[in-house]
């Protein structure tokens, strides 16, 4: 799998206390699953973020944010972050807390 370990331990760390978590590789990276649902993850050069479609517009409107589009079409409700976003407490806060909340409003698998 080619991910940046270090981005993977910056999100273990931000989820350390989030009951339902599990770690799967998935997607060419790591991903964090909570209930059964993917909800964030890291690959090379960056991580994703399941923020729903309903807080997509939000999410964008941070700095470092973008849709995801790893086969070259947009992945709605689905957003990439740059390293430097993951390296920024404040901003990746922001995005996993929209993902946190998209995601945990889903029924568990």
């Amino acid at each position: 799998m080619a991910y940046d370990q270090g981005l993977a331990t910056i999100l273990r760390d931000d989820l350390t206390d989030t009951a339902g978590v599990i770690e799967k590789k998935m997607f060419g990276g790591l991903c964090f699953m909570l209930n059964g649902n993917m909800l964030c993850g890291v690959h090379k050069g960056g991580g994703m973020f399941r923020v729903g479609k309903t807080n997509e517009a939000a999410a964008l409107a941070i700095p470092g944010v973008s849709p995801l589009a790893f086969t070259g079409k947009k992945m709605g409700g689905m957003l990439d972050v740059d390293q430097d976003l993951m390296a920024d407490d404040t901003r990746r806060a922001q995005v996993l807390a929209l993902a946190m909340n998209f995601v945990g409003a889903l029924p568990a698998k």
